[in-house]
């Protein structure tokens, strides 16, 4: 498979490296928007670049018919007007707050905690999550993803950064040094705390997620999740 990577910071580099060692070749690697390039050779295009040019990478790949996997946070304010596009292109789009394996089965995990938590009104929800100095949004895309199904399954109504309402829940969102990642929803009353935590060692999982992702899109039209994608896997 030939594959573009939008972006080649770290994440790209080591998404680089797991798809050569699973036989693939990286045909294209840019650092700004692809506007202006020709993507006739691009199998699928794996976008993990900065949020002020995800949409436009997104966009142009569309008009090319390339399959776009796209984990770039921070640009979701266009995800509605994204998804149209590619109906009208007849394209094809994955996009994910992440792409690990372990955290998408975290997602489960934790729809089916607030579900069991949602009748027992004394104990208070809040996340918090913790990342490398360079990421560039704050709460992260995978604490959002994971607020909103608490939200859906429980009486909250919306999240907030640092200071929450009643009916709010707060994400506490902390920049630590070479952290690739860690999330902690708890649940916590005067008797006792319930909490579940992933813990990332390491950006490949991200990276092969990704991978992953790309290799079961290429070659379909429309718009897919994870669940999709780990649903072919078992």
């Amino acid at each position: 498979m030939k594959i573009a990577l939008l972006g080649y910071g770290k994440m790209g580099k080591t998404i680089e490296k797991i798809a050569i060692d699973r036989g693939h070749e990286i045909v294209l690697k840019v650092t700004d928007d692809i506007e202006s390039k020709d993507l006739s050779q691009v199998d699928v295009a794996i976008d993990f670049s900065v949020p002020s040019a995800a949409f436009k990478n997104i966009t142009a790949c569309f008009k090319q018919q390339v399959p776009v996997i796209c984990g770039t946070t921070g640009w979701l304010e266009q995800y509605d007007e994204a998804v149209e596009l590619c109906k009208t292109q007849k394209a094809a789009f994955l996009y994910a707050s992440n792409f690990s394996i372990g955290v998408n089965l975290f997602f489960d995990l934790n729809q089916k905690l607030a579900k069991l938590m949602a009748p027992f009104k004394d104990y208070e929800i809040e996340i918090e999550e913790v990342h490398h100095t360079q990421k560039l949004d704050a709460p992260s895309g995978t604490a959002i993803t994971l607020a909103q199904q608490v939200i859906a399954n429980s009486s909250k109504e919306n999240w907030k950064l640092d200071t929450a309402a009643e009916n709010e829940i707060p994400i506490y969102a902390k920049r630590v040094d070479d952290v690739p990642g860690t999330h902690t929803i708890s649940y916590k009353s005067e008797i006792d705390s319930i909490e579940i935590t992933h813990t990332a060692h390491s950006r490949a999982g991200f990276a092969l997620g990704a991978v992953i992702a790309a290799e079961w899109i290429k070659d379909k039209k429309g718009v897919f999740s994870m669940k999709e994608v780990l649903s072919g896997l078992s």
